[in-house]
């Protein structure tokens, strides 16, 4: 069974930082593109931001600048470095590894963005 287990979430001021943190296997961890998606109260779940297996990345517009997606090599991770957090960033975050029609997802962590 594939496992995606994330951690860092939390609440923080606007302007704030988070990192969030994504572990899985090494099978996972070295063919699948890994990435971030999340999804607001009332809202549909919306891309973040992907690293592929060779280490190129992607961004949604409104995060680019701000967040930045990366890998540990050492430790099976895909981390999320995300600053200059606002409001309009509280959702649940989830973590993706995707592979051609293959998705696997974790179980979402909460990041709150308020004063």
């Amino acid at each position: 069974q594939v496992q995606l287990v994330e951690s860092g979430g939390g609440k923080v001021q606007p302007g704030g930082s988070l990192r969030l943190s994504c572990a899985t296997s090494r099978f996972i961890f070295s063919i699948y593109a890994l990435g971030w998606y999340r999804q607001a109260p009332g809202k549909q779940r919306e891309w973040v931001a992907t690293i592929t297996s060779d280490g190129r990345t992607n961004y949604e517009d409104s995060v680019k600048g701000r967040f930045t997606i990366s890998r540990d090599n050492a430790k099976n991770t895909v981390n999320l470095e995300m600053n200059s957090l606002k409001p309009e960033d509280t959702a649940v975050y989830y973590c993706n590894a995707a592979h051609f029609n293959i998705n696997y997802w974790g179980q979402g962590t909460q990041v709150t963005v308020s004063s």
